[in-house]
């Protein structure tokens, strides 16, 4: 949130079951009432009772179906907002970790806790991406020793899949230029060496790579309040 940063929600782990509630799974809302709970509390938290001109920037995985970014839509859409910026994750990375002014091809690769994404962008938009339904929730239950070898080896078969099926040479470019790095994943020098050596470039990480697509979708938020701003300036009317 544009001058307050990070915004948690104030009363984790007070679900139906007790614990903490987990209303989305492999990048899916699979409880839209308890997913509502947990936003309802958040914007409580961050926006106040008043949100008649609030924004809010929603990041969805970069093969999340029109079903799952539907019902997300609608979800903030009880909150009171008056508009709603939908971006895949992968943008939002790009936007943190390249700056707003990348242009031409870049890989993003997020290693999360229960999902694996690589995302080709050529100027801004998806071009090609892959997922794994895994992260690093189901590879700690591996022998640790045995986890950056898997955890490559998912990104680098994703990475060859897309190679086969580009035709202009927009991967081979953007490895030049050096995969952005995101996720839990991306914290591990064990992981992130071994991608850099197989696929022969340099890599390129955040400040903090667990956090860089909410941190992107914050630029990407503050960017648009500002445009928002200027327009309103300039026209002589309200928002």
């Amino acid at each position: 949130m544009p001058g307050r940063g990070l915004v948690l929600d104030p009363f984790p782990g007070s679900g139906r079951h007790g614990g903490d509630e987990r209303p989305v799974r492999r990048g899916r809302i699979v409880d839209p009432e308890s997913c509502g709970r947990v936003l309802g509390r958040i914007a409580d938290a961050a926006l106040g009772p008043d949100r008649s001109d609030s924004v809010i920037v929603l990041s969805h995985p970069v093969l999340a179906g029109a079903e799952h970014r539907s019902a997300a839509r609608a979800l903030l859409a009880g909150l009171g907002t008056t508009r709603v910026v939908v971006l895949s994750s992968a943008r939002a990375a790009a936007a943190y970790a390249a700056g707003p002014r990348e242009t031409g091809p870049l890989l993003v690769v997020d290693m999360g806790a229960e999902l694996t994404e690589v995302t080709l962008l050529v100027n801004g938009l998806v071009a090609d991406a892959r997922q794994a339904e895994s992260g690093l929730d189901d590879l700690d239950r591996l022998d640790p020793a045995k986890l950056p070898a898997v955890l490559v080896r998912t990104v680098l078969d994703m990475i060859t899949s897309m190679w086969r099926h580009d035709r202009h040479g927009a991967i081979r470019g953007a490895l030049r230029k050096g995969p952005v790095l995101a996720g839990g994943g991306a914290l591990r020098p064990d992981v992130t060496d071994r991608i850099a050596r197989c696929l022969g470039t340099r890599v390129r990480l955040a400040d903090d790579p667990s956090t860089t697509v909410v941190r992107g979708a914050g630029q990407i938020l503050s960017s648009v309040l500002r445009h928002r701003t200027t327009s309103s300036e300039q026209s002589g009317r309200p928002w």
